[in-house]
């Protein structure tokens, strides 16, 4: 992943929005795609410094939500790519 991305939450948004129309279009279930958006979502909150203040608050909410409310937020965030 380009550090670049992470510059721009507009960017970020694209990029998640093209990732998840990439697993869509080799066959991977909602489900698997959700799991995976939450392996990531867990990597950027233990790895990466929020470069914006919409990743700031994105991180907070991880930060505080137990461990189901991290996999809504993961399912929240490809829904919200999916119509952005």
């Amino acid at each position: 992943m380009e550090t670049a991305v992470l510059k721009s939450f507009e960017k970020w948004k694209e990029f998640l929005s093209d990732r998840v129309q990439e697993a869509e279009n080799k066959g991977m279930s909602e489900e698997t795609i959700a799991n995976l958006a939450y392996a990531i979502g867990n990597f950027l909150a233990d790895k990466i410094d929020p470069e914006n203040k919409e990743e700031r608050v994105l991180k907070e909410l991880w930060d505080v939500a137990d461990d189901s409310e991290r996999h809504v937020i993961a399912k929240l965030m490809m829904k919200w790519v999916k119509q952005s």
